[in-house]
């Protein structure tokens, strides 16, 4: 991991405040949603970017039963199960 140098106190509510030059360099935008990974002892926040569970197609997703699942793949299920 790389340091940025950018030290940051926890509020009573447990958030952090990400600097904007952070922000603008990862292309997180207001209200993107984040994942939260842990590493050791370390804490990992990534921009979530949903993928199907079958073929990594980030374009047109549906969740089903909590998995994401692309248009495609859904299609190809529904041929299969008839």
């Amino acid at each position: 991991m790389k340091s940025t140098g950018i030290v940051r106190k926890v509020d009573e509510l447990g958030r952090i405040v990400l600097p904007i030059e952070l922000r603008r360099t990862l292309g997180i935008d207001l209200r993107d949603p984040l994942e939260i990974y842990v590493e050791g002892e370390s804490i990992v926040l990534k921009k979530y970017n949903p993928t199907c569970i079958f073929c990594g197609n980030k374009e047109n997703i549906f969740i089903y039963h909590e998995k994401n699942v692309c248009s495609g793949c859904l299609e190809e299920l529904k041929n299969t199960v008839k």
